[in-house]
């Protein structure tokens, strides 16, 4: 059938390399913001995309929003309401009718595919982040494409993503994603809003997205009526994404067909550029912005590859790994510990130490032994507290073996003078090196 269509099946030992792919696309490509109606060619072009990735060898997930759009549609109401129970009862009725309509396009060429709903509690701790994991990797082993959305039938302001930019990016990190597509209203970043700005030019590849995007304005509006993002919230989930190990590219949503010249011109780079076309890319880094810009232009004319941006990602030895990524980003901080300069420089060298009490300086919030907390940078006065006429740096995250009551009364203090005050020492650290997690420098 999948021939027929002009699927061509390929020999799996002759394949070119084959990655695992996670595509992201929000409610308004999913639904007319006006009519609330689906859009099922843009969804049937996708199941088409995917069918054909996974004819390829890929191993494809989706991270579907949609769910409180279709949902609207079905009860007959022209607006999302304020109230949370509202929404969520909305989105109940939406998610089931949501992948029902893709099922019923991935049915049309056999291809199987699963419901995955998430909240941060499913992955607060990291037993359930690694089961959610697994399940999630023995999914895609199976062949089967998992359709990935936040619960918003049971999620609450306090323990939500934000949105789905930002779980696409959570997830590709889970499953150890090679590329992540975030599709959205434009076919690439632009220094500025192409639609009001005629001069505005296209930024095609991004070596360091930490170093920020000098010359670039970025709209910070908040997507949709139907969604929740926006070219913003694209950026942040490209940070998550590309500081986890994960390419990210950003693409036109409205012709998904394009992510497979996309991918195969990937392909093409590792193949030509001996295997490793990411890092002759990022070699070129020694030009200016404008000059690596043009040369990734003339790359994609040649090859008659449509627009995009790629946001490299960091290299193996920058990346986060698993429980690091876990730690930063699947946890929520329940208040915060300000420890002192020379302690940050502990925490981050090559022999990474654990966090002492003695470079403690305050405790901010309420918190239960092992939550997760903040960590800041603040500097202390002569008689040890805290200068609070110089701004707060976060840092970074941990999870901590002792309350913000016991760790309040044990800051300052050496790890033999712990039994002494508290009455006994569960531990000689205030958090273990494993419990710690620093974005990348």
């Amino acid at each position: 059938m999948l021939e027929e269509q002009g699927f061509e099946s390929q020999d799996k030992e002759n394949m070119p390399n084959t990655y695992t792919i996670v595509i992201k696309v929000g409610s308004s490509s999913l639904v007319d913001e006006q009519t609330k109606e689906p859009k099922l060619a843009i969804m049937s072009k996708l199941v088409e995309t995917v069918v054909r990735l996974r004819r390829a060898g890929h191993k494809v997930a989706i991270v579907s929003s949609g769910g409180i759009a279709v949902g609207l549609r079905a009860l007959g109401l022209p607006k999302k309401p304020k109230h949370i129970s509202e929404i969520q009862a909305i989105a109940a009725v939406g998610q089931g009718r949501l992948i029902g309509r893709w099922d019923l396009l991935f049915s049309q060429f056999n291809q199987r595919i699963a419901q995955v709903l998430l909240t941060r509690t499913d992955i607060m701790y990291w037993r359930q982040y690694r089961n959610a994991q697994n399940t999630l990797n023995e999914l895609l082993k199976m062949g089967v494409v998992p359709i990935i959305n936040e619960n918003d039938t049971l999620s609450i302001s306090e323990i939500k993503f934000g949105d789905n930019d930002t779980l696409s990016a959570i997830t590709a990190s889970i499953v150890g994603a090679d590329y992540l597509f975030l599709l959205t209203d434009v076919d690439c970043l632009y220094t500025d809003n192409p639609r009001t700005n005629p001069d505005a030019t296209p930024i095609l590849i991004v070596p360091d997205i930490s170093k920020g995007l000098p010359g670039v304005k970025i709209d910070s509006g908040g997507g949709s009526s139907v969604g929740t993002g926006g070219m913003e919230t694209k950026l942040v989930a490209a940070d998550l994404a590309t500081n986890a190990g994960v390419h990210t590219i950003v693409m036109k949503s409205d012709v998904p067909e394009n992510i497979n010249k996309i991918v195969d011109y990937i392909q093409s780079l590792d193949i030509n550029l001996s295997g490793n076309g990411e890092k002759k890319i990022e070699e070129e880094n020694g030009c200016d912005l404008f000059e690596l810009q043009r040369k990734e232009l003339e790359r994609l004319e040649e090859m008659e590859v449509p627009l995009h941006t790629k946001f490299l990602a960091n290299d193996d030895n920058h990346h986060l790994k698993n429980r690091e990524f876990w730690i930063l980003h699947g946890l929520v901080a329940n208040g915060a510990v300000i420890i002192d300069e020379g302690a940050y420089k502990a925490l981050t060298r090559r022999n990474k130490a654990g966090l002492l009490p003695a470079g403690v300086i305050e405790v901010e919030g309420s918190f239960h032994e092992l939550e997760c907390v903040e960590l800041k940078i603040g500097k202390r006065l002569p008689n040890g507290e805290l200068d609070t006429s110089i701004p707060l740096r976060t840092c970074g995250k941990a999870r901590c073996d002792y309350s913000s009551i016991e760790i309040s009364r044990i800051k300052g203090l050496q790890s033999d003078e712990i039994e002494n005050e508290l009455g006994y020492a569960d531990s000689e650290y205030v958090a273990q090196r494993e419990n710690m997690a620093f974005p990348p420098n």
